[in-house]
This record gives structure tokens, C-alpha cells and sequence, in this order.
């Protein structure tokens, strides 16, 4: 699995979910987008990401996520290679799946902008929606002011529109973030996405 974090890059929410993973015997990767301005030196908690954010292009972020895919293929016993992402990194992992060269064995993205312009030059999931490309869980709150039910349902629409594999889940009353940081709040729907995460995972690893 490769964990594409959000806006706050390589945080210790996401360096535990890697673990997270590990744990339920899914090997993990968390991607650090802001290695190239910011070193690779550990962060203190207060560090201010926002001048290294509006730094990060597609172009370098896909060749980093190309690195972590040859990187995790190497690791004994790896069947097949996904990747999770949360909002600006939901939208990234979305992408993924019509990333031909990069061959996801499916990709997850909670409450990413699936539609219109982004930082980085990143294209609009729904513009490269493919019936031929991974298979897609994307999970949205319903509460989530910023990411409004029209928006999810255009982004549902196309993939129905075209033939691609994808699953999409609103959580009624759940806003953005309420998997990591709002997981407190949201426990049910929280544990209820971790499940089905696991399980497309399952669904979708290659037998050989």
C-alpha cells in the first residue's frame, strides 16, 4: 500500500496508518512530498508546510510514487500494489487509476477532489476516468462543506458513464477529514471505511 497523505505531507497520523496497515498484514509505504524542499530530517509539530505545498508538482509527485511502487515490488511476498490517499493525496490516489504505466492493483480515496483545477498541476480524476484502469473505493462525508453531494455524484456518474470499476461511499453525516482528524468523532464511520479498506484490498490483490 502506498499512503499518499494530505496537504500536511508525511504527518504522524500517516506514519502511524502505514503501521496500521503493517499490523493488518498489508505492507505500506507513506510517501513525504516535501523530501526535495524540505529534507528528509524528522519535523517538529509545529512545522509549517504551506511554503512546500504550493511546491509540489504532478510531475515530481508521480515519479515519487513511481519510486515507491519499484520500492515495494522489491519486498518479499508483495502480490499486487495500491494506494490511499486523503484529500489533496485522494485525489492523487483517484488519478492512479487510469495511470497506465504505474499498473495499480486498485486505488482508495477518501474526500479527494475528484473534478476542476488543484495545486501542482494535478488533472481531475474525473477527466481521466477509464473503464480499462484500476479499481476504484472512493469514500466522501456527506457533510463535507467543501466537497458538495453534486460534485461526488458527477465523479460517480462518469465512472458509471464509462464502464470503470468503482465503488463509492457517502458517510451522511461524517465532514472531511472525519477519518483522520476527526477519527474520534466518527469512530463508527471511521472503523466502518477501515473495513472496507481492507476488504477491497482482499477483493482486488492478484492470486499470483
Amino acid at each position: 500500500m502506498i499512503v499518499l497523505p494530505d496537504v500536511r505531507g508525511l504527518f504522524t497520523f500517516y506514519e502511524e496508518l502505514a503501521l496500521r496497515f503493517a499490523e493488518a498484514g498489508v505492507a505500506a509505504l507513506a510517501i513525504d512530498y516535501f523530501g526535495r524542499t524540505a529534507g528528509s530530517a524528522p519535523r517538529p509539530g509545529g512545522f509549517d508546510y504551506n511554503p512546500h505545498i504550493s511546491q509540489v508538482t504532478w510531475q515530481g509527485v508521480r515519479a515519487d510514487i513511481g519510486a515507491a511502487r519499484r520500492e515495494i515490488e522489491t519486498w518479499p511476498g508483495v502480490r499486487g500494489v495500491f494506494s490511499v490517499g486523503f484529500c489533496f493525496g485522494g485525489r492523487l490516489s483517484l488519478l492512479l487509476a487510469s495511470e497506465d504505466e504505474l499498473a495499480m492493483s486498485g486505488v482508495v480515496g477518501f474526500y479527494g477532489w475528484p473534478v476542476g483545477q488543484s495545486r501542482g498541476g494535478v488533472p481531475a480524476p474525473i477527466d481521466r476516468v477509464s473503464a480499462n484502469g484500476a479499481p476504484i473505493l472512493a469514500l466522501f462525508g456527506g457533510a463535507d462543506e467543501g466537497l458538495p453531494a453534486n460534485v461526488v455524484e458527477s465523479y460517480r456518474g462518469a465512472l458509471a458513464g464509462v464502464g470503470a470499476p468503482h465503488e463509492v461511499i457517502t458517510y451522511p453525516g461524517a465532514p472531511h477529514s472525519f477519518f483522520d482528524r476527526k477519527a474520534d468523532d466518527y469512530a463508527a464511520d471511521s472503523a466502518d471505511a477501515w473495513r472496507r479498506v481492507l476488504d477491497f484490498v482482499k477483493a482486488k490483490t492478484p492470486a499470483s
